[in-house]
């Protein structure tokens, strides 16, 4: 009798031993703690802007300029304003006043996708040559160089 005591201990101490380990597997441990971590946005990018002037602009009119933009970017870029910073001409008609050339700012709002190469913006520019009252002949035939810029 004593023997079967013995090993019903022995059972019991062997049950509480695996009920006590698979406490312990259960365990886990709190506790609080800080840290950092860091990164680098991309940085900004911009697009290159175009214009086509439509054909037969001369004093006292007014023509449209096409606009696009290329964008080598790997993310798109929105477009908001297109302003023309300036008007040159070619070597050959310096004496073309450029002053006489206008065009309002254009409000596009336009995200040029990325990659794109020739994305045509929503909304056209007007450029106008301005009539003056002195002889604007050096300009017959000139070639307009338009340096556009965007917000």
């Amino acid at each position: 009798m004593h023997l079967i005591n013995r090993r019903k201990l022995a059972a019991g101490a062997s049950a509480v031993a695996i009920l006590a380990g698979s406490g312990i597997a259960a365990a886990y441990w709190t506790g609080s703690g800080s840290g950092s971590g860091s990164g680098t946005a991309a940085s900004g990018s911009s697009v290159t802007l175009t214009g086509t002037i439509a054909a037969g602009l001369a004093p006292n009119l007014t023509k449209a300029v096409s606009l696009k933009a290329a964008n080598s970017s790997t993310a798109a870029i929105t477009v908001g304003t297109v302003h023309l910073d300036s008007v040159a001409v070619d070597a050959g008609h310096s004496a073309c006043d450029v002053s006489d050339f206008t065009m309002p700012d254009v409000v596009e709002g336009h995200a040029v996708p990325a990659g794109a190469t020739a994305e045509s913006l929503p909304n056209d520019g007007a450029l106008t040559f301005t009539e003056t009252s002195s002889n604007q002949d050096a300009c017959k035939g000139a070639t307009l160089t338009l340096t556009l810029s965007s917000s």
